[in-house]
């Protein structure tokens, strides 16, 4: 999946759990992106089978979405937290140079931040 289509699955599944009902336009206004860009966007997590949406415009993960969601969200916490106690940048720097990161940074050197931080959890 690419850089853009986590960004989009990590967002629907971040504003269903702040507010309960999502739809392409909170999308685009939590991101900064236009209307068309998300429309495009969620047309292509529809076509791979992530997200639905209902007759009323409510964009909803499937179980592969939420599994997808879920996977990408770990991996920005993680970062997140494996930035602050590395680097010592505060949260927001941290913030967003973990969303750069987590799209690129393989699965073995994941595995080795994620025991880190889980080790130095009580530091944070």
């Amino acid at each position: 999946m690419h850089e853009s289509g986590e960004d989009y699955i990590e967002t629907i599944y971040l504003l269903k759990k702040k507010k309960g009902v999502v739809r392409s336009i909170d999308v685009a206004n939590e991101l900064g992106f236009s209307r068309p860009s998300v429309s495009r966007g969620v047309s292509i997590l529809k076509e791979n089978g992530l997200v639905i949406m209902e007759d009323d415009g409510e964009l909803k993960l499937t179980e592969e979405g939420l599994k997808t969601a879920k996977k990408v969200y770990e991996k920005h916490t993680n970062l997140t937290k494996f930035l602050m106690l590395t680097a010592g940048v505060n949260e927001e720097i941290a913030e967003t140079d973990a969303c750069r990161i987590e799209h690129i940074i393989s699965p073995e050197t994941f595995r080795g931040i994620k025991k880190f931080v889980k080790e130095h959890k009580e530091e944070l």
